[in-house]
């Protein structure tokens, strides 16, 4: 049973792995769709298929080459994870559905959406769960782009007027 509060990429890996996958109602796993640095290897495959050949520069290109194979591997990984509980079509589909760039890397997919794809989750969060959670709050991100959790609301600093 692997029981996230805010998982999103490798925590989704994790999450495939096991036998359940408990959240709480606000949170989420995310696509395995790899990384090149700040680029989606799938957009960066992208521009070499949409562009003519002369156009695209010797960097880009590798990237590409990089990019398919870091989506092969991927997918792979989680084909192989989500064959312990899904039938063999089903587990590669989603495998490419979640690797692929089907949606951008930060995209929260909700518990009743992991559900609809055949994944065992359950919301039956106890208490004492969310509690030993809220013990370990995350560190504040310093870069833009990503969800982080916060075990309570964020305050605004106070406006101070002069």
């Amino acid at each position: 049973m692997f029981v996230p509060h805010y998982a999103m990429s490798g925590g989704t890996l994790i999450a495939l792995a096991a036998d359940q996958i408990v959240m709480s109602s606000h949170a989420v796993l995310g696509p395995v769709d790899p990384q090149l640095g700040h680029r989606p290897a799938a957009s960066s495959i992208k521009v070499v298929e949409q562009k003519p050949i002369a156009e695209v520069d010797d960097e880009t290109l590798i990237i590409a080459d990089v990019g398919r194979k870091a989506i092969e591997q991927v997918r792979r990984t989680a084909r192989d994870l989500l064959e312990r509980q899904l039938p063999a079509e089903q587990a590669d589909a989603l495998a490419e559905k979640l690797s692929t760039g089907t949606w951008t890397h930060d995209y929260p997919i909700l518990p009743q959406e992991a559900q609809a794809f055949g994944l065992k989750v359950s919301t039956e969060m106890t208490d004492d769960v969310l509690q030993l959670r809220s013990l370990y709050p995350q560190p504040v991100r310093q870069q833009p782009g990503g969800v982080e959790y916060l075990p309570e609301p964020r305050q605004r600093p106070a406006a101070t007027g002069t």
